[in-house]
């Protein structure tokens, strides 16, 4: 063996350690069961809502069927022409016995329109009890009663959950669920394991309305792109706990291209990239395949290579069909062609990530801070270079049709 096939055979296998790791930490998190609450304190949802993406209405609707005594559900929008009104109004006459507003407000507090929305819904809530859920989460009757469980305890200051990708149709979504099932969700559990939690996930968030107040409220994120993790760090400044219930909500991935995936995709990267530099740097050498492929082509196809290459798929292969068990959902196998697309896929937006700092959000560019907080660039090129603006060649569209 040459010195590279020792240097990437450590690396190899450094990133089958890991999934190794990543299986175990998914097996433990599904084994443990949340707390029901002995108070059933009511409970408010804020539900911050943007268009219509079809599957909208079951998402929704999901919240409606709570096995819960007293909760209320605070929609908001920011002007009665969204699509989701039609859908809230629809979800108002199908359960007239809930407790379902309709906010519409256009005030701005910062760059990020999603807070400024939090920001006007939770004037709007009645109870002290506050959940924080995105649209596109799909929960069971169990969620509200499994998520605020732990808000008994006065040292915790805040709960939040995982999530699993359902992908409802076409390539880019089922991509966009492997990447969440396969490499984010494990990834989170394994960073659980090595240090104490303190930020949120965007799939739920659960306060008391006292402890949003001590952390200067949703104001104090009004121009950061990962609201729900600076939340959880402004909350573990107080000195209370940060809690990952053992809740897995559903997140119905609708991107209808690889082309919007990718954009979309390569925010989550530099989010990430810009909040954990280090850690997100160290989570590229996990991914084995690539590196494999590398590996491969730098040792002009060595023995060493060529075997690690297909342990490594095939150790993806098992690895993942074990992921999609634990998480109760039926084992993949008409996916397993896309395995080696999305590694690759996943590994080149790690590298990008670190050259340029615009993102694109709801088809608008910022600028992201070292502080993680969004800029606003009206003088962004309409054309940008690919790893600014994170177009995929036009090929992407076509080979997408074909598949």
């Amino acid at each position: 063996m040459l010195m590279i096939d020792y240097v990437f055979y450590g690396l190899v296998v450094l990133s089958a350690a890991y999934w190794l790791a990543a299986l175990v930490s998914v097996a433990r998190y599904r084994r443990a069961r949340p707390s029901a609450p002995h108070h059933a304190s009511p409970v408010t949802i804020l539900k911050p809502l943007r268009g219509d993406d079809g599957e909208l209405y079951e998402n929704l609707r999901s919240f409606c069927l709570q096995d819960y005594q007293t909760f209320e559900i605070v929609f908001g929008v920011r002007h009665f022409h969204d699509p989701a009104v039609a859908v809230v109004e629809r979800l108002k006459r199908e359960f007239p016995g809930l407790e379902l507003k309709l906010a519409a407000d256009s005030r701005t507090i910062g760059t990020n329109l999603k807070v400024s929305n939090l920001a006007n819904l939770v004037r709007h809530a009645k109870h002290d009890t506050l959940i924080v859920a995105d649209s596109d989460m799909r929960v069971g009757p169990g969620y509200i009663r499994a998520v605020v469980g732990p808000l008994e305890d006065r040292r915790v200051g805040l709960v939040t959950c995982l999530y699993r990708g359902v992908a409802p149709r076409g390539v880019a979504s089922r991509l966009g669920a492997m990447f969440i099932n396969e490499w984010f969700l494990p990834a989170a559990l394994v960073g659980t394991h090595l240090e104490r939690l303190r930020h949120g996930f965007g799939a739920t968030i659960a306060c008391r309305r006292d402890t949003l107040r001590a952390v200067g409220g949703f104001e104090a994120l009004a121009d950061q792109l990962a609201d729900d993790y600076m939340l959880g760090w402004l909350v573990s400044a107080l000195g209370l706990r940060v809690v990952l219930v053992p809740y897995v909500v559903d997140n119905v991935v609708t991107e209808r291209s690889v082309r919007g995936l990718f954009t979309h995709e390569l925010r989550w990267a530099r989010t990430f990239r810009t909040l954990r530099p280090v850690p997100y740097f160290c989570s590229l050498l996990t991914y084995g395949f690539p590196l494999s492929l590398i590996w491969l082509a730098a040792s002009g196809a060595s023995g060493p290579a060529r075997m690690a290459t297909a342990l490594h798929l095939g150790l993806r292969v098992v690895g993942r069909l074990g992921i999609y068990r634990m998480l109760g959902q039926p084992a993949p196998w008409s996916g397993t062609w896309l395995v080696p697309i999305r590694d690759l896929m996943s590994f080149v937006l790690g590298v990008l990530s670190f050259f340029g700092r615009t993102v694109r959000w709801n088809d608008e560019p910022f600028h992201v801070h070292r502080d993680g907080r969004l800029e606003r660039r009206p003088d962004f090129p309409e054309r940008a270079r690919f790893a600014e603006s994170a177009e995929v060649p036009s090929l992407a569209s076509d080979w997408e049709e074909s598949a």
